[in-house]
């Protein structure tokens, strides 16, 4: 979450803090800020221990990227070589295999999803193959589409209107 997102709301639960202190119920409070009732109930009993101090942002969550600016560029160009080129027997770059590269070259541990939210960090996105047979013949499934499937094809509605209504006079 960016610093900006999390001064925003850290605003609405002082907003809320101050509802609080007006004798504002938690349900009105959410109805109210447009948040769950179940963060104004949370957020209702930090207030009576800590008062709207309780409510102030603990920062930024995690530990934050291990890997050094310099580490994240050779991690790129590592990338843009290719799985092959580090071993695997297809060009596709998965979390976990990105995850055992990051371990062999930089000696860091990371899980497959926090592999998964540095790759999105850098740019890269999530992208599924096509999957499809290795023998697939083109002209014979669009033969098939022509010929066959119009004969299996179920037939359309019929051309009249109908009502589901069992008191409509077009079901007699």
């Amino acid at each position: 979450m960016s610093a900006p997102e999390r001064d925003r709301r850290e605003a609405v639960r002082f907003q809320a803090a101050d509802m609080f202190a007006g004798k504002i119920t938690p349900p009105r409070v959410a109805r109210l800020l447009g948040i769950t009732r179940k963060s104004a109930y949370e957020w209702h009993a930090l207030w009576k221990r800590g008062g709207k101090s309780a409510l102030t942002s603990k920062g930024a969550a995690g530990t934050g990227c291990r890997l050094t600016d310099a580490q994240l560029e050779r991690l790129e160009a590592l990338l843009g070589e290719g799985a092959v080129v580090h071993g695997w027997d297809d060009q596709r770059w998965t979390a976990a295999r990105v995850a055992v590269l990051i371990a062999d070259r930089f000696h860091l541990s990371h899980t497959p999803r926090g592999v998964a939210y540095l790759l999105k960090r850098l740019g890269w996105s999530f992208q599924v193959p096509a999957h499809r047979a290795a023998r697939r013949d083109e002209a014979q499934i669009a033969t098939w589409i022509k010929r066959v499937w119009p004969a299996i094809k179920a037939p359309g509605r019929p051309g009249a209107r109908g009502s589901s209504s069992p008191t409509s006079p077009a079901r007699a």
